[in-house]
């Protein structure tokens, strides 16, 4: 078995989601996307035995296309984090009722399979193909199923699409130009490419648009929030649990290596774009009034400092920006998934309209307090991992940068516990709170379980990204000799 059978599995499963019909389908996503996530296990058991789990093909001779599907501790990582995610996306979702909803959750797998792709491609042409592909489910899984007026939702939604593709296609040049200099798409031929400064600037800049607008980075960011609101709860969680991470990786596998240069010499003007990100949505996170742009603009903060993070281009600053892509994945997860659990027994996600649940539900207030506080990287939770790490990586490149980074944590922790204040705490409610369904418990105590045990003992992860990272930095740094 190698890489491309998880591929299989998530497409195959996206069709026969949708060929069982309605009253199956939740089911039918769940098993698939558990077996996406076993396959994935079992390829990292074969990978750390030394056996070629790696695939890939000659697809086409001119323009040579590989149909390549690269196994290593990077891509992995990016890969188990998104099937890991994806059957408790599905499970989180069994509380909801959708019209049509064996096409809502083939979506979801078909969303998976393209991001997986994503994660796994080494030629920049297929590795393009999936990027786009991940935007088409997204968008029908938010304009269809998503929340509030119709008309509204719509905008936000064509302006996530446009935003998005248009950033791509400058994306799209740079590759058609490297392919002109290699003759290849393959990355570790682009890696190799003879770039003058002039080119690097360029095809730096068109990357960084693609991803800048993803992630996303400010001043890029003006389709997040909207989106994050408008889109149903499973939607959500996709887009910041699992999506926003392509770009953050693709920095790492394609930006940085193909063009050191520009890397090297633009990094502190990208760095403070990045931490400008961290305050500006720790800043709009304090005046949000809705549960769930308050976690976007939150989401917004964090992300900013990965990007910071990666664009030190030290070992700690990526190692530490992987740690915490995974560690921000479950955590955001489960604090949107906490917001849809409120709101289908409130039915608002205004903060102003709720309070008291601690009375009606000791359980779910315990489990959304601990989200909360790894949310704002309480030591001995997964996020402190990473962002110790990131911000030391900052203090590398410059102690000011880290200084600022930190505001993160001081904000965070001002804006979560003030939101857990008045989400959860104060006179008992008049609207009734159920507590929480097996499922939802369920949901609750797979994220939890996840960040506390990494938080504790991280140390697989560590090494099991580190070698790939280190050969990264080789092309990285190969300018600074």
């Amino acid at each position: 078995m190698d890489v491309s059978f998880i591929l299989v599995i998530l497409l195959f499963g996206a069709g026969a989601t949708w060929f069982v019909g309605d009253k199956l389908a939740k089911t039918a996503a769940l098993i698939f996307s558990a077996a996406a996530l076993a396959a994935t296990l079992y390829v990292i058991y074969r990978y750390n035995l030394g056996q070629k789990v790696s695939f890939i093909y000659l697809w086409n001779q001119s323009p040579r296309i590989f149909l390549g599907f690269q196994a290593d501790g990077l891509s992995l990582t990016m890969t188990l984090l998104t099937t890991a995610l994806t059957p408790i996306i599905v499970l989180s979702s069994f509380g909801n009722l959708f019209p049509k909803s064996r096409a809502f959750y083939a979506l979801i797998l078909f969303m998976a399979f393209a991001m997986v792709g994503t994660f796994l491609s080494v030629d920049g042409l297929i590795y393009y193909v999936f990027w786009e592909l991940s935007l088409i489910p997204i968008y029908f899984i938010a304009l269809i199923w998503g929340n509030g007026d119709a008309e509204e939702r719509k905008k936000a939604v064509i302006k996530f699409f446009i935003y998005t593709f248009a950033g791509s296609l400058f994306m799209l040049v740079a590759f058609v130009y490297l392919y002109q200099k290699t003759g290849s798409f393959l990355n570790l031929h682009l890696y190799k490419a003879m770039l003058s400064a002039k080119e690097q600037t360029w095809i730096f800049a068109a990357f960084f648009l693609a991803y800048a607008i993803k992630t996303p980075i400010i001043p890029f960011h003006t389709w997040q929030a909207n989106v994050y609101q408008k889109a149903p709860a499973a939607g959500t969680m996709l887009l910041s649990g699992i999506m926003l991470k392509m770009a953050l990786y693709s920095i790492i596998r394609w930006q940085l290596p193909i063009t050191p240069w520009a890397a090297n010499e633009y990094k502190y003007i990208v760095i403070g774009l990045c931490l400008a990100g961290v305050i500006y949505g720790s800043v709009l996170a304090l005046k949000q009034t809705d549960l769930k742009k308050l976690l976007a603009y939150s989401s917004l903060a964090h992300v900013g400092l990965i990007a910071a993070g990666v664009y030190t281009l030290t070992l700690d600053g990526l190692r530490g920006a992987v740690l915490q892509m995974v560690a921000h994945g479950f955590v955001v997860v489960g604090l949107f998934f906490a917001a849809e659990v409120i709101n289908r027994r409130f039915n608002t996600g205004e903060i102003t309209q709720m309070g008291g649940i601690r009375v009606q539900s000791p359980k779910f207030t315990s489990m959304f307090m601990i989200l909360v506080l790894a949310s704002v990287a309480l030591p001995g939770t997964f996020n402190f991992v990473g962002e110790f790490e990131v911000l030391y990586s900052l203090a590398q490149a410059n102690i000011w940068l880290a200084v600022v980074g930190g505001t993160t944590i001081i904000l965070g922790a001002f804006y979560m516990l003030r939101m857990f204040q008045h989400v959860m705490l104060g006179e008992k409610n008049e609207k009734f709170f159920a507590d929480v369904t097996v499922t939802e418990g369920a949901v609750f105590v797979i994220i939890l379980a996840v960040l506390l045990f990494f938080g504790l003992y991280p140390k697989p992860i560590t090494e099991f990204v580190t070698p790939e990272l280190e050969k990264v930095l080789v092309f990285i740094n190969r300018f600074n000799k």
